[in-house]
C-alpha cells in the first residue's frame, strides 16, 4: 500500500513542482516588467528634462511669434511657423508625460538640477540657467527691432536657443534609457541641428554671423 501511495504521489509532486516553477517564472517576468515600466520620480532626469524643456520651448515659440509678425520674408516666416507648431506640440507631450507619471508640472527642485555634470562645461554642479535662453533685455530688443535688423537678431538668438536645446537633449540621452523620452530627445537633436544650419545660411544671406556658439 505504501509503495502504491508513493507511486501515486510522485506524479502529483511533479505537477505541483511544475506549477511552483511556473509561478516563479511568471513572478520573475512580472517583476522585470514592473521594474522597467516604473514611472520616473520627481527628482529623475526624465521629469527635470520634461519640465525644463517645456519652459525652453515656450520661449522659442514666443520669439517665433515676434519674428513671424514682424517679417515679410516667406522663408523666415515658414521657419517660425515650423518652430511654433513643432515646439508647441512637443510641449504638450512633455506636460502629458508629467501628468501620466503623476507628477506636478512645477517642482521645488532647482532648474536644471537634473543636468548636473552634463553640459555647462561638464561641472559637477548644475547651472540654474537653461542653456541658450534669451535674456529679458534681448527679448525687449527683439520686439523693438524692425525689418532686417529684427530678422538678424531673431536668427542669432534662435541659433543659440537651439544650441541650448540640443545640449539639454544630449544630456538626457546620457542619463536615461526610457524609450519614449530618449526618442523625443534624439528628435530634438536632429531637427534643431538641421534648423541651426538653415538659420546660419539665412544669416549669411543677410551679411551677418551667429553669436558665439555655446556648444562644446
Amino acid at each position: 500500500m505504501e509503495d502504491s501511495t508513493e507511486g501515486q504521489l510522485k506524479p502529483k509532486r511533479r505537477v505541483l513542482l511544475g506549477l511552483l516553477l511556473g509561478c516563479l517564472v511568471v513572478a520573475a517576468v512580472l517583476l522585470l516588467i514592473v521594474g522597467r515600466s516604473t514611472d520616473p520620480t520627481d527628482a529623475s532626469a526624465e521629469a527635470g528634462f520634461a519640465r525644463d524643456m517645456a519652459v525652453h520651448h515656450a520661449q522659442a515659440v514666443e520669439m517665433s511669434f515676434i519674428a513671424r509678425d514682424g517679417s515679410k520674408d516667406e522663408t523666415l516666416r515658414g521657419l517660425t511657423y515650423d518652430i511654433i507648431i513643432t515646439q508647441t506640440a512637443q510641449r504638450g507631450i512633455f506636460m502629458g508625460w508629467l501628468q501620466q507619471w503623476g507628477l506636478n508640472q512645477a517642482s521645488e527642485r532647482p532648474t536644471m538640477a537634473w543636468m548636473a555634470g552634463h553640459g555647462h562645461g561638464g561641472t559637477a554642479v548644475a547651472s540654474t540657467t537653461m542653456p541658450g535662453m534669451a535674456s529679458m533685455d534681448e527679448l525687449k530688443k527683439l520686439r523693438e527691432a524692425t525689418g532686417e535688423d529684427q530678422e538678424i537678431l531673431f536668427l542669432q538668438l534662435m541659433i543659440r536657443h537651439h544650441e541650448g536645446g540640443v545640449q539639454m537633449a544630449q544630456a538626457l540621452l546620457k542619463l536615461s534609457n526610457r524609450n519614449d523620452v530618449t526618442t523625443a530627445a534624439r528628435h530634438i537633436v536632429q531637427s534643431q541641428t538641421g534648423e541651426i544650419k538653415l538659420m546660419t545660411d539665412m544669416l549669411r544671406q543677410r551679411g551677418a554671423q551667429p553669436l558665439p556658439s555655446i556648444l562644446k
